[in-house]
């Protein structure tokens, strides 16, 4: 649980000083380094979810032509 927790810190900590290193601005940077994290969650599933449906869909088709047809 501390090692989700202390990278959860650092990546708002990078995902902030990227920001403020692109845009020299405090606010902007805290902004995106605050939404980001939720933006990369909702990315990361529907990630998982097509990766997960790609998958079942190879995996019926190469056991597609396993299957003896009458």
């Amino acid at each position: 649980m501390l090692k989700t927790i202390t990278y959860g810190l650092m990546h708002l900590i990078v995902a902030i000083a990227v920001a403020f290193a692109l845009t020299r601005n405090w606010h902007a940077a805290l902004a995106i380094g605050l939404i980001e994290p939720f933006v990369q969650t909702f990315a990361y599933t529907v990630h998982e979810k097509l990766w997960s449906r790609a998958k079942d869909r190879r995996e019926t088709h190469s056991n597609h032509h396993l299957i003896p047809t009458p």
